[in-house]
């Protein structure tokens, strides 16, 4: 079974849309629980996860934990039960029979990878940006796609390195690939694109680009943390109207 794990810090913009959607896009056989994992919420995150819980069929949990992704992701872990780990981001969107598709792929003895990835903005360069995560290919992997793993594997891996700040996922994705085992799932996840609306696409990618370069030339988890304040997390900016935001439903209704 699937241990679904989403890390939150006010999201209640985005949080019940994406758990109506993990419920009904999946069997609840398949899912051990969804497991909310709060970095210190101020915003109504928190009562609206509960309020969810009260009536879901599924197994719905709000832990807390010390603030930082990848520390809230191993606290999700800590608490799962299934033998199947799946960290998700709360404004994306996998596809429709997720879990089937995970568990074809760990039953083929795969035993870590992630989904396709397309965004929901119709701008050309975050459109062949999702293009290109079709391949399997190091450089085109990123959180935002989603990250199933068997609870052994994280187990020896040692989950997620909590030193990280930012870019925590790509440290796990490495040690995947350095193992040669990684698997993308030929379906598509949706992801927002807000991000970039925040900071604009060019000038976000840029900063993206940099802190890969950065960590690949030897920098530590402090110097991209220190980076990424400087010029994304205290910087942000409206972009015009030229770039559409569809919703995930409509997205998906495209395949």
């Amino acid at each position: 079974m699937l241990s679904v794990v989403i890390p939150v810090l006010n999201e209640a913009e985005t949080i019940i849309s994406v758990l109506r959607h993990l419920t009904e896009n999946a069997s609840e056989a398949n899912i051990a629980e969804i497991i909310i994992v709060d970095g210190g919420s101020t915003d109504q995150t928190q009562q609206l996860v509960k309020t969810f819980a009260q009536t879901a069929s599924f197994n719905v949990l709000l832990i807390s934990s010390e603030k930082g992704r990848a520390k809230q992701m191993n606290t999700g872990a800590s608490h799962a039960t299934g033998s199947i780990l799946y960290f998700l981001h709360a404004d994306s969107f996998p596809p429709e029979a997720y879990d089937k598709h995970i568990l074809s792929e760990v039953n083929k003895g795969n035993e870590a990878g992630c989904f396709r990835m397309r965004f929901d903005s119709s701008h050309w360069w975050l459109q062949l940006a999702g293009w290109l995560t079709k391949f399997n290919w190091r450089a085109c992997r990123g959180g935002d796609q989603s990250q199933f793993i068997t609870q052994k594997l994280f187990n020896e891996i040692g989950g997620y390195d909590d030193t990280y700040v930012i870019y925590e996922d790509n440290i796990l994705i490495n040690e995947l690939y350095a193992r040669k085992q990684f698997v993308v799932i030929p379906y598509w996840l949706t992801s927002s694109a807000r991000r970039y609306l925040e900071h604009g696409v060019w000038r976000l990618q840029y900063h993206f680009w940099a802190i890969y370069v950065k960590r690949w030339m030897g920098a530590d988890a402090q110097t991209l943390y220190s980076y990424y304040c400087k010029h994304i997390r205290n910087s942000k900016q409206v972009l015009p109207s030229n770039i559409e935001v569809a919703t995930p439903s409509e997205v998906m209704a495209d395949e």
